[in-house]
C-alpha cells in the first residue's frame, strides 16, 4: 500500500515524517485561507492565531506539495499517527486529484489526503470564518504561542510559496497588510506612544486541547 498526502500549509516547508518521495503540484477545487483558529501552537485559547485551511470554490487550484509514504503498513501508520497529532485541529479528512504542472487534464496522483476544516463557525470550534483584511492583519501580527509567532507562520507560508514558484496572491496581500500593522507599531514605540495594539476582531473563546497534543496546521 501507499499513502499520498498533501500538504499545503506549513506542511510545504516542515513536512516532520519519513516520506519516501515528493511531487509538486496542485489541486482544484479549493482555495486556500486563513480562516482556522490556532490555541495552542502559535496562539491561545483567549488570543487564537489564524492558519491554513482550504475551502471549495469552483474554479480554484492550491499549489502545495505531496508525498508519498512507501515501505509497508507500519511505516505509514507511523506518519499517520504523526500527521493526525500535527492536524488535530482539522476535523476532516478527504480524498482529491494531484495534478502536476504541464498537465492540467489528467491527475498524476488519485486518493490523496488532505486534512481540512468544516467552514462552519457554529458546529466546528475551530473555523474563524473570514475577517476584513485590516483586522485579519492585526490578529496574526499580535498573536502568539508556545512555538511562536503567528505572524512567522504567515511569512513562512509566503516564502515557501515563492520557493516553490507559485505564489498566492492572498498570501502576499494578507502578509504585506501585517507588515504595516508591525511597521505603525514600532513607529509608535519610536515615538514613545506606549499605546498597544487593540484587535477588532473578537475574541474566541475555545478550550484548550488535552495536555500533551501537539498541533501544527497544515
Amino acid at each position: 500500500m501507499v499513502l499520498w498526502v498533501f500538504g499545503y500549509g506549513s506542511l510545504i516547508w516542515n513536512p516532520g515524517f519519513d516520506f519516501d518521495e515528493k511531487i509538486l503540484g496542485f489541486i482544484k477545487g479549493y482555495k486556500r485561507t486563513f480562516n482556522l483558529a490556532c490555541i495552542d501552537h502559535r496562539g491561545t485559547p483567549q488570543h487564537p492565531a489564524r492558519t491554513c485551511t482550504l475551502e471549495s470554490e469552483d474554479e480554484a487550484i492550491c499549489w502545495g506539495i505531496a508525498y508519498c509514504v512507501k515501505g509497508g503498513l507500519e511505516k505509514e501508520r507511523e506518519a499517520m499517527q504523526y500527521l493526525e497529532r500535527r492536524e488535530c485541529e482539522y476535523d476532516q479528512k478527504i480524498s482529491v486529484d494531484f495534478y502536476k504542472d504541464g498537465n492540467s487534464l489528467e491527475p498524476a496522483v488519485t486518493d490523496v489526503l488532505v486534512f481540512v476544516s468544516t467552514p462552519d463557525p457554529v458546529g466546528n470550534k475551530y473555523y474563524l470564518g473570514p475577517a476584513a483584511l485590516e483586522d485579519m492583519a492585526r490578529q496574526i501580527a499580535t498573536a502568539s504561542g508556545p512555538n511562536g509567532y503567528n505572524r512567522d507562520y504567515l511569512f513562512s507560508m509566503e516564502k515557501a510559496l515563492s520557493n516553490i514558484s507559485h505564489e498566492d496572491d492572498s498570501i502576499i496581500v494578507l502578509a504585506d497588510e501585517v507588515r504595516k500593522v508591525l511597521s505603525r507599531s514600532t513607529e509608535k514605540k519610536v515615538t514613545g506612544s506606549d499605546i498597544p495594539l487593540k484587535s477588532h476582531t473578537p475574541v474566541v473563546h475555545i478550550s484548550a486541547l488535552p495536555e500533551g497534543t501537539v498541533a501544527v496546521s497544515t
